[in-house]
């Protein structure tokens, strides 16, 4: 490090400690002992005037928060967080209440060591931006699928380098569409690739095996945070995140019980527990009081947008044929009490787009084994299986006369545009929307896969050609992320996919229906 490098973050170091009462000398006599923040900052959860700012320390502390409306900290406010102990793996949380609508927060966070108070660590600095409440452009990125298939953190590649592409687009926030991790998936240190070269991987204990104890599931979420081009975006970027399969592994259900030798834990229930519990406290979620477990949520980003997060992993029934003639428990993808909810916030929400987060895509066909189904789609024809109820949702949409909703996925590997049309569809009674799959953000490249006829879905694009070899790493190029732009002034929505260096391969925008 610079001499002058030091100098500053030191400065920065001794500010924090003044401002936590103590003085400068305590971090000079001190310095080993200082808590450490190794996975950076994160910020999620944001509305008009709240958000989450999440961190770890590596020690038992404290976290402190300053933030401000400058990115010099002029006349900062101070928040004393919780304690980073080990029940949290050290991990903590803010809620910031109070904040101004429609403005640019910085923040900087502190852990103050519990063991000494003079003791306070280094500070690291992020921002987010609040929503307005006027109309003005509003900007987010989506994907999802990240250290799967044993791809992992190479940093001869530059790491997990589509973090850095999705930064430079400067969106929003950035919506996970879920497979933060892939607890199933070991990283072992080097995998021969097809010319003959080495993909090389950092490697952690906890990532060598398939996780089943709490800190293997969060030893997974801590790898990821070991990137550098991941840390950044975090900073500056907040997050949505949803779940998906692989959180806990792949193609899961409730109530299963494992046939697997790679698991000595059988028990679903079990695992998917303490995955839930891992993702919670690794993602800058905002905890809901009644019911501190729950994943679907909705926010609004003003007079041009609502998101709507779906979990279409914590209520469904089991894998199976999916040719079930009428809605049942064993039918459930959504679930219920999940359904009632999204049919009520469509009612009331009065931005002119309603974006449906969806953790799957809805008509391709993705199996689990032979004969059993694990999304949606079930194969051509009318609909049967989980299929009722997605035809429930969108039958609802369309008898309500709810305009301009669109989905956004990830979970197959690959990026594609969808335009779902009843005029080419078996179920016919519902209005045409479109659905847009990205991902992998660091993963195996599969695909593409095959559309189901049922909902009419018409492939626009997909980024993969034909005939392409399953699993390809992320040093072929095939990774893709997804770009929303909602125009201040016409309300148009333009969506585009991209590729690893950020370059775009495809481009639609949409007019509101008014």
């Amino acid at each position: 490090m610079k001499r002058r490098t030091f100098l500053s973050h030191a400065g920065q170091a001794s500010s924090a400690l003044l401002l936590s009462g103590s003085t400068a000398p305590a971090f000079i006599r001190s310095i080993a002992q200082r808590p450490q923040l190794p996975c950076g900052v994160q910020s999620g959860d944001v509305t008009a005037n709240r958000a989450i700012v999440w961190s770890r320390a590596d020690r038992p502390s404290r976290m402190i928060v300053e933030y401000a409306t400058t990115e010099s900290f002029t006349n900062p406010q101070r928040i004393v967080g919780t304690a980073a102990i080990e029940p949290s793996d050290f991990t903590a949380r803010v809620d910031l209440n109070d904040l101004p609508a429609g403005q640019r927060i910085f923040y900087r966070v502190s852990f103050q060591s519990l063991s000494d108070h003079r003791v306070v660590s280094e500070p690291v600095t992020g921002s987010f931006a609040t929503p307005g409440n006027a109309r003005r452009d509003v900007s987010f990125v989506w994907g999802g699928d990240v250290v799967g298939q044993g791809w992992g953190i190479n940093p001869e590649f530059g790491g997990m380098k589509i973090y850095e592409a999705m930064r430079r687009v400067q969106p929003d926030f950035f919506l996970h569409s879920g497979d933060t991790i892939y607890a199933d998936n070991p990283v072992v240190a080097e995998v021969k690739l097809d010319d003959g070269t080495l993909w090389k991987n950092l490697t952690t204990p906890e990532k060598s095996k398939v996780a089943e104890t709490l800190d293997e599931f969060r030893g997974a979420h801590r790898y990821n945070l070991m990137d550098e081009n991941f840390r950044r975006f975090n900073a500056e970027v907040p997050m949505l995140a949803q779940w998906d399969d692989h959180e806990v592994r792949n193609n899961w259900f409730p109530s299963q019980i494992l046939d697997d030798p790679k698991y000595t834990e059988k028990s679903i229930d079990l695992l998917a527990a303490r995955g839930r519990r891992a993702f919670m406290d690794y993602t800058p979620l905002r905890f809901d009081v009644n019911d501190p477990e729950r994943v679907y949520r909705a926010y609004n980003y003003g007079p041009l947008l609502d998101v709507l997060m779906l979990d279409e992993r914590s209520y469904r029934g089991v894998n199976s044929p999916n040719d079930q003639t009428t809605m049942s428990d064993a039918t459930a993808f959504l679930g219920t009490a999940q359904m009632n909810w999204i049919k009520q916030r469509l009612l009331n929400s009065k931005a002119v787009w309603k974006v449906m987060a969806s953790d799957m895509p809805l008509g391709l066909i993705i199996r689990d084994g032979r004969e059993n189904f694990e999304a949606v789609a079930n194969g051509n024809g009318a609909a049967l299986g989980r299929e009722l109820e997605i035809a429930e949702l969108l039958r609802f949409i369309k008898q309500r006369k709810i305009k301009n909703v669109v989905w956004f996925t990830a979970d197959v590997h690959y990026c594609a545009a969808h335009y779902y049309d009843p005029a080419k569809a078996r179920f016919t009674d519902f209005t045409p929307f479109w659905e847009f799959v990205a991902g992998p953000l660091n993963a195996g490249t599969f695909g593409p896969g095959a559309l189901d006829d049922t909902f009419g879905p018409q492939l626009k694009f997909t980024g993969i050609p034909t005939g392409m070899k399953p699993n390809r790493s992320p040093k072929d190029g095939l990774q893709f992320f997804g770009a929303v732009k909602i125009d201040g002034k016409t309300a148009a929505m333009a969506v585009s996919l991209h590729d690893l260096t950020g370059k775009q391969l495809y481009r639609v925008e949409l007019p509101p229906q008014k």
